[in-house]
């Protein structure tokens, strides 16, 4: 699939099919925008800071359980699919709204999801794919993602009769990218539990966050006490920390190199040694 500013690749790599639930799933390649023109910047707090990243991790997909007794020959079962951030946290700072496509046969299958927790659940027989587009703020870009994600109602190991307790479950992690993102949008999620920002230079000051109209005057949006938490997918390995702690490293490696660049440019007198951390060869 391609997509205007944005590139995505081996997109199955990221679907996981859970068997025990809550168990550590495979990731998938980043989704990242193209750099915002130079004509598209503003001034003030919608300038946008060059050579910054941040990077929001979610996780997309549906949960299905299978209606047993209640079940019909046209619905017999009852599935959910969703946006979620990838630890259960609020998405509503930086995602608008999402819309999901579904199968034509549905009553209006085109289903918009103006505020978080981004889901919505149907009842149904059939397996098909869903078309689902995320839409953020206005200051955080304005362009979409669109992802698909096929509808499982059924598991791989179809001895037996299905269970209705437990239910089948197909995730996909990715991770979608803003460079060089806006200082309103920065300011709003420097201390976000659900999104990776860089550590910003000591003494670079960002405007006080401009808050999301009505954004909390709205139903809680995180989902940690979604009543199908248990069932979701553990993207937190320890081994997925250490690569954002080397990222982050790196991007601190590249502020302090532009840093060193802009005092030469003033004029100003030069560290006599590089920082703790930080060795040359």
């Amino acid at each position: 699939m391609s997509h205007s500013h944005l590139t995505i690749s081996a997109r199955k790599q990221g679907e996981y099919q859970s068997d025990d639930g809550a168990s550590a799933a495979p990731k998938q390649p980043r989704l990242k925008f193209g750099k915002s023109a130079e004509d598209t910047d503003k001034k003030g707090a919608n300038r946008r800071l060059k050579d910054v990243e941040i990077c929001v991790p979610i996780v997309y997909g549906t949960i299905a359980f299978y209606l047993g007794r209640k079940a019909s020959e046209s619905q017999s079962h009852k599935w959910t699919v969703y946006v979620r951030g990838a630890t259960n946290e609020d998405l509503g700072a930086v995602i608008k709204r999402v819309v999901f496509q579904l199968h034509p046969s549905f009553n209006n299958p085109t289903r918009v999801v103006e505020s978080p927790p981004f889901e919505l659940s149907e009842c149904g027989w059939g397996e098909f794919e869903i078309a689902i587009s995320l839409f953020f703020h206005s200051d955080v870009c304005d362009k979409q993602v669109d992802l698909y994600h096929h509808l499982k109602l059924y598991p791989e190991d179809e001895s037996g009769p299905q269970s209705t307790k437990k239910p089948v479950v197909m995730e996909s992690y990715n991770e979608i990218v803003f460079p060089d993102p806006s200082e309103n949008f920065l300011a709003r999620v420097q201390n976000h539990p659900a999104v990776i920002v860089p550590r910003l230079p000591a003494g670079f000051n960002l405007p006080d966050p401009v808050p999301i109209e009505n954004l909390h005057e709205k139903e809680k949006g995180d989902t940690k006490d979604h009543p199908h938490s248990q069932w979701f997918m553990n993207f937190s390995e320890a081994d997925e920390l250490l690569k954002l702690a080397a990222a982050r490293q790196q991007v601190q490696a590249h502020i302090i190199k532009l840093r060193r660049q802009l005092s030469m440019m003033d004029g100003l007198p030069q560290l006599s040694k590089p920082p703790t951390g930080y060795e040359f060869t």
